[in-house]
């Protein structure tokens, strides 16, 4: 098996007196994708926010790429390998080309080299005929398939999508998950927080599963760990079958 994109051995955060998670490790490797899964409130959220340094938790070790990291002062290297998508992604009042490019521009990215990557992260999300829209009149679904384009073009290698279908109608929803299962290459990982049987089933999507603040697998909590097992740290699940998708043109989603 390749080497982890990231291990973080022990994972703990409350609020309060209550114990939101309490994860004896989490090991994702390039070239899948991990569907989140878990009743509202069991924490899938907290977990890809603290992923994305965006709350603090008490961590034993992470590890990306096999280096060591403290994700609570998290790295400004490490914002460029890893994006965060809310489930209602914000979208500045600007054109759907300016919302795409955003990040590009901010880095730095020469004027014509961001305006190649952007024309290509608009024909991967099919959004050509909204191009120059302002981001405020599109659709539920038009909008998070511009805050997907806006997340790839950036090529980060860990993508965190929290419930990127959660309120979108049947056909944005085919739209979206078309998208997302083609999202990463083998290089890349997606953690995506989600209900959607559609995502859960995607070929090769492997299920990690919130309760009561810790991950199960396959049916069965993970078992406990020596920290320096690493053959067994994050073994891999059966993959979930198979489910074909095909892109459906809509207008207007």
């Amino acid at each position: 098996m390749n080497a982890p994109l990231l291990v973080i051995e022990t994972i703990r955060k409350q609020f309060g007196a209550r114990t939101v998670l309490d994860i004896g490790g989490l090991v994702l490797h390039p070239g899948h994708s991990y569907a989140l899964t878990g009743d509202n409130g069991a924490g899938k959220t907290t977990l890809l926010r603290v992923i994305a340094g965006l709350e603090p938790a008490q961590l034993a070790r992470a590890l990306y790429c096999g280096l060591a990291l403290d994700l609570c002062t998290y790295p400004q290297w490490l914002r460029r390998e890893v994006i965060y998508v809310h489930q209602h992604p914000y979208l500045f009042h600007t054109s759907v080309k300016d919302n795409i490019g955003f990040g590009l521009k901010a880095r730095g990215t020469p004027r014509r080299e961001r305006e190649r990557l952007v024309h290509e992260a608009v024909r991967w999300a099919r959004l050509e005929h909204l191009l120059g829209s302002p981001a405020h009149r599109l659709s539920a679904g038009e909008k998070q398939r511009v805050a997907l384009a806006r997340a790839r073009v950036l090529r980060p290698r860990l993508f965190l999508l929290d419930e990127p279908t959660a309120n979108l109608d049947a056909e944005s929803r085919l739209q979206a998950v078309a998208l997302i299962r083609d999202l990463c290459d083998s290089d890349g990982v997606a953690l995506i927080a989600c209900h959607d049987q559609q995502i859960i089933q995607l070929p090769g999507m492997c299920r990690l599963h919130l309760q009561a603040g810790r991950i199960e697998r396959s049916g069965g909590p993970l078992p406990a760990r020596d920290p320096s097992d690493r053959s067994r740290f994050g073994g891999e699940a059966a993959p979930a079958p198979a489910e074909t998708l095909r892109w459906q043109a809509v207008a207007n989603d």
